[in-house]
């Protein structure tokens, strides 16, 4: 059986950051010091525990999310359950990072010392903001030369939040960096050795001593505001002792009125254990955040809450599937409410199967511990379910409830792969199929055209690590065509079309007709389909076949062939003949209308536009602007950081491909960038005409 722990002293986090923050390597460190392994591994050697794929250990870089538990206890004595989420930092994965935020109850942001916050930490950070999760902020490699606490308090403050204040102050940076300054208990613990192993407490060195009064003045006036008699007292000159400070800013954090910060140096052992006591200190158990809400299938309308208690009916959220080598797929779920033991049935209210939990298991990344039963407030997985997805509700048979699901961004870049030999093939669509499953943002489908099979992401790299992936794993051979960019259709003036389907051929004709009204609507709105019948134009039977026939024709645009997106369709008026009419006639018609209606729309082709972050030495700068600005790009901003430049800018994903390449060379390797999807917008007509030209070719 697992160690039972209270339900207050569980912890349930996600490490989240930006590519290279360092955030792997905390993980690793918590994993030492909390007793878990007992040799520390390093992310640069390819021995890191939580990146356990062999891609990861190559590339040094998290692409799969992995799962651990610890215990640890705190300075209050108190022993504290950690569940931990190591989330990729490369956008490329963010799905990974969203599923993860979705059943995550807090997280820590880890920022790098020098570069401070990230496009992909400033992504993070407001994707916590939208699931309402507290924070910590970790300033990591203070060790590293150009590392400036400071800079990056400001740049904290500058992107993310005015919110955050520091809780610790390190003592020296870079080569000089020799501990760190609780600004609580006002004592300086120093690093007596390079990797941290020995710690002394000392008083604050004099020339921090102002410092630390200005931060921890903010820090208590921060935390004190809104309670009458503590401010009252404190203006009196009487300060709350060290037990009523922590719990005030365990109250902050949670309301999400403070993000604490610390730093360290997670390469060098300094800061982990400080890490760890804030996360036991400071962020929420299970029983802190507010009550799991749902409603009940088949009527939205009728809202359910569960609280986070054993006594309650089960219910839990599936957040991800993997296909495991050993025991085949496993399905990774969060308990919200009440508990399951193995060998139970569950109710799957989204697909609204019933499925046995065969064998509930433990991760500690790719291991797994088999346990007998799984309560309220934690992560585990089940082995063995047939038809559960990500984002499906698992729940008590005799308590259905449907928790809000997981959305994901759509993929934006495509490639067309073929397998080499006949064998291959066969075992391609499998592969691909487990694939799919597993990543709810790489897509597949078949070009009607020329059969090919097109595979579709997040990015380059995306794709990459799948095509690896499907030859490693899967032991599946692939040829791959060049990157395809997926671009959209869409509308820009209202129009009215006719949809008609009158067919005879002796016996029972078929008959449908309907009146479409097209609206275009704002950039990333989706599709809106509105049914404005009245008076039996149209039999109210007919009508999904109408919705249906215009979901078929969004599919392809008349341009180029398309998905349609950000358009409103309403359906206002129609005949139908009595014996005639059918739904297979509607379905036509209304495919027959879209098509028509959209042509006579003034029809426009969208790209997706990246926001990019060069980061680079200022001598390059003026080559590195060029380039961009050949590249289609709307520069946003230029600013320093440090030592180096940075860009950012909006460019055209069509033109970036092998970008990374031309910016090693034009700046004879030290220049680094990344980029992440912003929106859609229309492509200049010239482009327009040249994508339409390459589709009529094919």
């Amino acid at each position: 059986m697992p160690e039972k722990i209270n339900l207050e002293m569980l912890r349930n986090i996600g490490i989240i950051a930006h590519i290279d923050a360092g955030k792997t390597t905390v993980s690793e460190r918590i994993l030492y010091y909390t007793g878990r392994k007992h040799k520390v591994g390093e992310v640069h050697e390819g021995q890191a525990e939580m990146d356990w794929m062999e891609q990861e250990r190559e590339r040094g870089v998290t692409i799969t999310s992995a799962a651990t538990t610890v215990f640890w206890t705190n300075p209050e004595d108190k022993k504290t359950k950690i569940n931990i989420i190591d989330t990729p930092g490369h956008i490329d994965f963010t799905a990974e990072v969203q599923r993860a935020l979705r059943i995550l109850d807090s997280g820590v942001v880890v920022f790098d010392g020098v570069a401070g916050v990230e496009p992909q930490s400033e992504t993070v950070y407001h994707q916590a903001e939208k699931y309402q999760i507290p924070l910590i902020g970790f300033v990591n490699k203070m060790d590293r030369m150009g590392a400036d606490f400071y800079a990056d308090l400001e740049s904290i403050h500058e992107r993310l939040t005015k919110d955050a204040y520091p809780i610790q102050l390190p003592i020296g940076s870079e080569a000089n960096f020799q501990g760190i300054i609780d600004l609580l208990t006002q004592k300086a613990h120093f690093y007596l050795d390079e990797m941290g192993q020995e710690i002394e407490m000392r008083e604050i060195p004099d020339n921090l001593k102002e410092k630390v009064k200005k931060y921890r003045t903010q820090l208590i006036e921060k935390i004190i505001e809104g309670d009458d008699e503590l401010m009252h007292k404190y203006l009196e000159g009487e300060e709350p002792d060290l037990s009523t400070l922590r719990k005030l800013i365990r109250q902050a954090t949670i309301q999400g009125k403070i993000v604490p910060v610390l730093c360290g140096s997670a390469l060098k052992n300094k800061g982990i254990q400080f890490l760890l006591d804030a996360i036991s200190l400071y962020l929420p158990s299970p029983l802190d955040v507010r009550p799991v809400e749902g409603f009940e299938p088949g009527n939205e309308e009728k809202k359910i809450t569960r609280s986070a208690s054993p006594e309650e009916p089960f219910a839990a959220l599936a957040f991800k599937i993997a296909t495991d080598p050993y025991v085949g797929k496993l399905c990774y779920f969060r308990v919200y409410s009440g508990s399951l033991p193995s060998g139970s049935y569950v109710l799957n209210t989204t697909t609204n199967n019933k499925e046995r939990v065969g064998r509930i298991v433990q991760m500690h990344a790719n291991q797994r511990k088999e346990i007998n039963e799984i309560s309220t407030g934690e992560i585990a997985a089940i082995v063995g379910l047939k038809n559960t997805s990500t984002g499906d509700t698992l729940c008590d048979p005799k308590a259905p409830i449907i928790l809000e699901s997981i959305t994901f961004p759509d993929p934006v870049i495509s490639i067309a792969i073929e397998p080499k030999t006949k064998s291959d093939q066969e075992k391609m669509g499998i592969s691909i199929s487990k694939l799919v499953e597993e990543d709810p943002t790489f897509q597949v489908r078949t070009d009607e055209e020329t059969g090919q099979t097109i595979i579709s992401g997040m990015g380059e790299f995306h794709l990459e690590i799948i095509v690896d992936r499907l030859q490693r794993e899967f032991k599946v051979n692939v040829n791959i065509g060049q990157p395809q960019v997926s671009y959209k259709e869409s509308i820009t003036t209202s129009v009215k079309a006719e949809g008609k389907y009158i067919h005879q051929s002796g016996g029972r004709g078929q008959y449908g007709h309907c009146c479409l009204e097209l609206e275009p609507l704002e950039r990333g709105e989706g599709f809106e389909f509105v049914d404005k019948i009245k008076g039996g134009a149209i039999p109210r039977e007919f009508i999904p076949a109408i919705k249906k026939g215009i979901d078929q024709a969004m599919t392809e645009g008349v341009l180029a062939g398309y998905p349609l997106v950000d358009m409103k369709v309403t359906l206002y008026d129609g005949s139908f003949h009595e014996v005639d009419s059918s739904e297979s006639a509607f379905k036509m018609a209304a495919i027959r209308g879209i098509k028509e209606g959209v042509q006579k729309a003034s029809p426009i082709i969208l790209e997706p536009i990246m926001k990019i972050e060069v980061v680079a030495p200022e001598k390059f700068m003026g080559d590195v602007i060029g380039d961009l600005s050949s590249r289609r790009s709307q520069i946003q901003e230029t600013k320093t950081r440090g030592q180096v430049k940075v860009v950012h800018a909006l460019t055209p994903l069509s033109e970036m491909f092998g970008y990374t390449t031309t910016l090693r060379s034009i700046t004879e390797g030290r220049g680094n960038s990344s980029m992440e999807f912003d929106h859609y917008a229309p492509v200049p007509t010239n482009i327009k005409n040249k994508i339409i030209d390459g589709e009529n070719k094919k």
